[in-house]
């Protein structure tokens, strides 16, 4: 069973005293201590986000690591990723996390471990390049489109009603061809692939919800059955 787990936003780097979201992934292992490694790429292995990732996810039932990329754990990065049972991919630059995967060939043994049985999950960057295309602000200011790996088809929009600029480039470059119809994410909602087709979508925030957007002589932008977790400390 492949499994992927797209956040829009929040988890434990946005909303530390939520970690709702977090449980909902370390449950889909159906292990009583899963392994879940956190992979920082996106921000250049930023010190703050990876001690905010153990500080959140000690006081949940899991094994919590990380993989470098920068200082690599091992030189036999496919065994080291097919030992998870979960991968936590960090938010940051989408461009920088696909180019240093690729040299590293870490896209291979990631999309490997997946197609074995590991989940993947994340936010942002750590969820936009799970799909075809995504919208980013990895060049710069202006939000533009980007391809990811393709483990989902179709494109992606995270922090849909977090950030004003959002919601109208979404629209605009799906308009314009410039990207696939797909799926956008408000923060704080999850939304859980099986076998590359949405199984549920989630929320820990009561309002806040996924859309499917297309685009037929104008944007359709259909509102997603979410449901709210409740909020977890």
């Amino acid at each position: 069973m492949r499994q992927i787990i797209a956040l829009g936003g929040g988890g434990f780097s946005m909303k530390p005293d939520n970690l709702a979201l977090d449980q909902y992934i370390l449950n889909q292992s159906n292990k009583e201590t899963p392994k879940v490694c956190f992979i920082p790429t996106a921000s250049g292995d930023s010190q703050n986000y990876i001690e905010g990732f153990y500080h959140s996810f000690q006081k949940l039932n899991c094994e919590p690591s990380r993989l470098s990329l920068f200082k690599p754990p091992t030189r036999d990065l496919e065994s080291y990723i097919i030992d998870k049972d979960i991968l936590y991919v960090g938010g940051g630059n989408t461009k920088n996390l696909l180019a240093l995967w690729k040299e590293w060939e870490l896209d291979r043994i990631i999309k490997k471990a997946w197609q074995e049985g590991v989940i993947l999950s994340g936010l942002s960057a750590g969820s936009i390049c799970w799909y075809q295309e995504g919208v980013t602000d990895s060049f710069g200011d202006e939000l533009e489109p980007i391809c990811g790996l393709g483990f989902i088809s179709g494109s992606h929009c995270p922090h849909y009603d977090g950030e004003e600029d959002r919601r109208p480039a979404y629209h605009s470059l799906i308009s314009s061809k410039q990207l696939k119809s797909g799926i956008a994410a408000d923060d704080g909602v999850g939304i859980h692939y099986i076998n590359e087709k949405i199984e549920r979508i989630i929320s820990s925030r009561p309002n806040a919800k996924a859309y499917q957007v297309e685009f037929d002589g104008t944007i359709i932008e259909t509102e997603l059955e979410t449901e709210f977790l409740g909020k977890l400390v």
